[in-house]
């Protein structure tokens, strides 16, 4: 049996909010229409919605695989609508487990990128020429979040990685360890000048690597310089945990001799 149609009720925005479950605009329609009525066959239900006939049918499998719509075993079959409060539950339920599903599998992907970076994180990376290592030094201090510690032959320390310091100098810990030095940093700068005699009294076998030097961000990135002329300088960049810890005691050993030196 019918219902009397109301001729007010705008379906646009009902359909507008039935798509934003996952129904299309023709399963939107035909439980719009179904709602209206007890139940309808297939061609009374194309007079209601205003679906094509010929989609009528496929629309309305589509709907109980949505579990939308029950079908009666009449001849003609008739259909009718599950109440709204029941499908728009069903339509949740069906929208949480595809998204679980989905979150599972994007997991998955993230955790490949993950294991790729962790890779990457292992490898140590050459770098040739004064001006490259010059820019990766640069480019490390901005990156620093807590702090840098560079110790290293003053022809290491451009312009651009002096403003560098100085400007990190104002969120994290900054301090510089070399053997000569004639620029003005702010006070935030814990600048250390030891010559290289009184620098490596007693600890000889440093004196090729204190021709480059080394810088340790955050405790987790060192880049370790090796000479410091303009062709021959190479640098090893990594943030590998052996590699970090080892160069880290390196420093701190080479920065306490030097303060004994000192004393």
């Amino acid at each position: 049996m019918f219902l009397m149609d109301n001729p007010d009720l705008d379906r646009q925005p009902i359909v507008h909010q039935l798509r934003s479950l996952g129904l299309t605009k023709y399963e939107s329609l035909v439980y719009i229409a179904l709602l209206r009525v007890a139940d309808a066959t297939a061609t009374e239900i194309h007079g209601l919605s205003g679906v094509p006939r010929a989609s009528v049918y496929p629309v309305l499998s589509q709907l109980q695989e949505k579990e939308l719509v029950s079908i009666s075993q009449s001849s003609p079959k008739r259909f009718a609508a599950r109440p709204p409060e029941e499908g728009i539950r069903n339509l949740l339920s069906k929208i949480e487990r595809a998204a679980q599903q989905a979150e599972e599998n994007l997991s998955a992907i993230y955790q490949e990128r993950l294991t790729t970076e962790r890779t990457s994180q292992e490898l140590i990376w050459n770098l040739y020429g004064i001006a490259a290592i010059r820019k990766k030094l640069v480019e490390l201090v901005g990156q620093a979040t807590s702090s840098v510690r560079i110790m290293a032959h003053r022809q290491l320390f451009s312009d651009d990685l002096t403003r560098a310091l100085s400007h990190k100098s104002e969120q994290a810990l900054v301090e510089v360890f070399t053997h000569d030095w004639d620029t003005d940093l702010p006070p935030t700068v814990r600048v250390t000048i030891k010559k290289p005699p009184e620098l490596l009294s007693g600890f000889h076998k440093a004196k090729g690597m204190m021709a480059g030097g080394i810088c340790v961000i955050d405790d987790k990135k060192i880049l370790v310089v090796i000479g410091s002329g303009d062709e021959d300088a190479v640098a090893l960049y990594s943030e590998s945990e052996g590699f970090v810890r080892f160069f880290s005691r390196y420093y701190s050993l080479v920065r306490d001799l030097a303060d004994r030196a000192g004393q």
